[in-house]
């Protein structure tokens, strides 16, 4: 029996010599894992000698035991030695062939920015905002009575042919202004905690054909101020701090007589070409002058119809369309491109990167 188990130890020793070089001369990962499985695996050559424990006493079995162990930690060892050195270098391969160089800075991604409309509204709200007005929101989908007879337009005036308005039914169309939002707010409003003073910018729509300058969806900012002794003064005043917070601190602005149904008396509002200074140009037209938005007084008929007293009270309002504000401050000669999501167009106005 003594001759029995010390073939045994003897063999798993010669193992150990064999499997040692041949862990140390290996080359790759996958060679590496082939001799593990050659020496360890459940048909290995290690597994084969431990079949023969079944044969041996009692005080043989925990020797060839030890052999056992002593081969699998000296295997262990050489074998993770090895896996590591050929991951290092596995990992150095990979980096020089990608030529990858961590110490460059990474690429910038692309950010998205607010529709150049959009930054010019929010412009026009925060300048307003910071005069004391509110920024009320209303209904796109307008009823008649509030789009039109407040603010007195009858039922015969030529706005309402459907060649101007996009009837949903007699009593229901899209809104051709936003000023229905200014009627709504004029019923409500209580006058006995402060002056009325609001915008109300958003989309409106009209029968139209598109062209460079027209399209049948656009978007109007449109402001009201009600309050005892409004006068056209403050109109006025309003009116170039607008101008010149928008277009720059040396513009002037002029107001030509006009007429509108919902203001009395009524004006178009003019400001110095910014880019001729008024000497004439092509965007102004060599006039000197570019016609920006209309305004006027309040009618009395459009205060009496919200029951406001137009005996005690009186106001201004004005509106705008941010399309063409936008088009001329930054000199943009077709509306069209501010709707058809040309990113070569769009991706120039970087001022509202979020």
């Amino acid at each position: 029996m003594e001759n029995q188990i010390q073939q045994h130890i003897e063999a798993v020793t010669a193992l150990l010599n064999k499997a040692l070089p041949q862990i140390e001369v290996s080359d790759s990962l996958s060679q590496l894992d082939d001799i593990r499985v050659t020496y360890l695996g459940k048909k290995g050559a290690l597994t084969q000698i431990a079949a023969a424990m079944k044969g041996l006493s009692n005080e043989d079995r925990p020797r060839l035991g030890q052999a056992m162990n002593e081969f699998k930690a000296a295997f262990s060892q050489a074998f993770d030695s090895k896996k590591s050195e050929l991951e290092h270098r596995a990992l150095n391969q990979q980096l020089a062939s990608e030529a990858l160089d961590i110490s460059l800075p990474g690429r910038q991604m692309p950010m998205g920015t607010r529709h150049i409309i959009t930054q010019t509204m929010e412009e026009i709200e925060d300048l307003f905002i910071g005069m004391g007005y509110q920024v009320i929101e209303g209904p796109e989908v307008e009823m008649d009575h509030y789009n039109f007879e407040m603010m007195n337009l009858p039922k015969s005036h030529p706005a309402r042919d459907m060649q101007d308005t996009f009837y949903i039914d007699p009593e229901t169309l899209m809104r051709t202004h936003t000023s229905p939002v200014q009627a709504r707010v004029m019923e409500q409003h209580d006058f006995t905690k402060g002056p009325l003073k609001m915008i109300s910018p958003g989309k409106v729509f009209r029968r139209d054909n598109d062209d460079a300058t027209h399209s049948h969806q656009f978007h109007q900012i449109e402001g009201l101020v009600v309050d005892k002794h409004i006068t056209m003064a403050d109109l006025k005043g309003t009116l170039e701090v607008f101008a010149q917070a928008l277009f720059g601190q040396e513009r002037a602005i002029r107001l030509r007589p006009s007429y509108f149904p919902f203001t009395e008396p009524s004006v178009e509002v003019d400001v110095s070409c910014f880019k001729c200074g008024g000497d004439g140009c092509n965007v102004c037209k060599q006039t000197g002058w570019i016609e920006i938005l209309g305004a006027g007084m309040v009618h009395p008929n459009v205060l009496e119809m919200a029951g406001i007293d137009s005996t005690v009270y009186s106001g201004f309002a004005f509106g705008m369309g941010p399309d063409r504000v936008a088009m001329l401050k930054y000199n943009v000669d077709d509306i069209r491109h501010f709707y058809q999501n040309d990113l070569r167009f769009l991706t120039q106005f970087k001022g509202g990167q979020n």
